[in-house]
């Protein structure tokens, strides 16, 4: 698997990021609250750590982290663009748009502490 971030993305990404020292990238596929395991949505985390199931998603200029549970929801190249006018990020392959409004979410222990 092989994400390409697009200018725009990469810069938002690296703002963000910049706010504080440390934090991975994870492409999840976020079900909460959906009512079914596969009736989910695309969803940006920025975490601290790795969790156990997590493996490494190539990607340029960043690598992302992903459960392995989730692989089978996504193409084995995609892309993530930056919306400036919504504020928010778009997954797509050739194929089709995976989330048009996808959000990053900052779950970095420090932050939410804040």
């Amino acid at each position: 698997m092989r994400i390409i971030f697009t200018e725009s993305a990469a810069a938002e990404i690296r703002r963000i990021l910049d706010r504080q020292a440390g934090g991975r990238l994870k492409l999840v596929y976020d079900a909460e609250g959906c009512g079914c395991a596969v009736s989910g949505v695309p969803t940006l985390w920025i975490t601290d750590e790795p969790d156990r199931n997590d493996f490494i998603v190539a990607g340029d200029p960043f690598e992302m982290l992903m459960d392995r549970k989730h692989e089978v929801f996504f193409e084995e190249n995609m892309t993530i663009d930056y919306q400036a006018s919504g504020y928010c990020f778009v997954l797509k392959s050739s194929g089709q748009i995976y989330n048009a409004n996808m959000r990053l979410i900052d779950k970095r222990n420090a932050v939410a502490n804040r």
